[in-house]
């Protein structure tokens, strides 16, 4: 476990952000410089702990960037935009953010000279149709126009940005594409975040056309297992990982009912139109992480949505 540590994440306000800073502040100090777009640490209590520091900012910001991140050794770049609505809002942002933020961030860890800089891809990067897919297969680059496409392309330009200042400067990087994280404490627009608070207060849960889409969802607590793992193996540097659980994997329909069972309510599930550019298949291949980090998830997907429920149960009058 890593220890003595100063630690910055970026985007560290946000759901996985504010896991890990959990995990790493009783042994660290853990540095959390975000927007505050999207707020999940100020729910937890970390702001109280004496080992977290929270800074106001934006990567846009280099100069605000490179102050954050004095005198830490490791950087987790965690700050993006990311989200379906919000992308299709905000597609110029989404581009700057995603991928002159990466970019800030990886001139100020050079200059840092940081121990190891993990940046936070995603699985949009395989495209509409991905079965087991590997880290060595062909990425996506979308069509031109479907504005669902700009965050997957951002997030790989990022990847490609990540690996050449590995190249180029030594600095020792990794990249994670996540696939699916779910868990208490999510904010933003994840499928189970919003299938969960519709439920929990008699509202209907939507689906886009007829939900057969299929989806393999990891729960946070194996998620952050791997992330963790990335920070101490030396064989992760220079290497891209899947992390996600693709032995709990159901259709979007099936989730749904899921959510409404274990949470005892009596929402509906109503059908909305399909969108232009949908993912119709996500299931990982994590053989890559399973033999270089150790990863293995362990979380079934009934015991962690029931853990999910019961989160949001008790925070519900704290969230709109």
């Amino acid at each position: 476990m890593i220890k003595g540590k100063k630690i910055l994440l970026t985007g560290g306000a946000g759901f996985i952000g504010t896991h890990l800073c959990r995990a790493l502040a009783e042994k660290n100090r853990v540095t959390i410089y975000d927007n505050q777009h999207r707020d999940s640490i100020h729910l937890s209590g970390l702001p109280r702990h004496p080992n977290v520091t929270i800074i106001k900012g934006d990567v846009l910001d280099p100069d605000g960037l490179k102050k954050a991140m004095a005198g830490c050794r490791i950087v987790i770049h965690l700050a993006a935009i990311a989200g379906i609505d919000t992308v299709n809002r905000r597609p110029t942002v989404t581009m700057a953010v995603n991928m002159t933020g990466t970019q800030n961030a990886l001139e100020a860890a050079v200059r840092e000279k940081v121990e190891r800089f993990v940046d936070f891809s995603t699985s949009e990067v395989y495209g509409s149709f991905v079965y087991k897919a590997d880290e060595s297969v062909p990425t996506t680059h979308g069509r031109v126009g479907v504005l669902r496409w700009i965050y997957a392309v951002s997030k790989l330009a990022a990847e490609h940005m990540t690996h050449c200042y590995h190249e180029e400067f030594g600095l020792p990087t990794v990249t994670i594409r996540p696939f699916n994280v779910y868990g208490p404490g999510q904010v933003g627009e994840g499928a189970i975040q919003r299938f969960v608070l519709a439920a929990l207060r008699g509202k209907p849960l939507h689906i886009h056309g007829d939900g057969s889409q299929i989806r393999a969802w990891c729960h946070i607590d194996d998620f952050l297992k791997g992330v963790l793992a990335s920070l101490e193996k030396p064989a992760a540097v220079g290497e891209v990982f899947n992390l996600g659980n693709p032995f709990a994997a159901l259709t979007i329909r099936d989730l749904a009912e899921a959510v409404i069972r274990l949470s005892g309510s009596r929402s509906k599930l109503v059908s909305r139109p399909a969108l232009e550019a949908e993912v119709e298949l996500r299931i990982p291949n994590i053989g890559k992480a399973r033999d270089l980090l150790g990863y293995r998830p362990r979380v079934g997907l009934e015991e962690g949505l029931k853990n999910t429920i019961s989160w949001y149960r008790k925070k519900l009058g704290k969230l709109r």
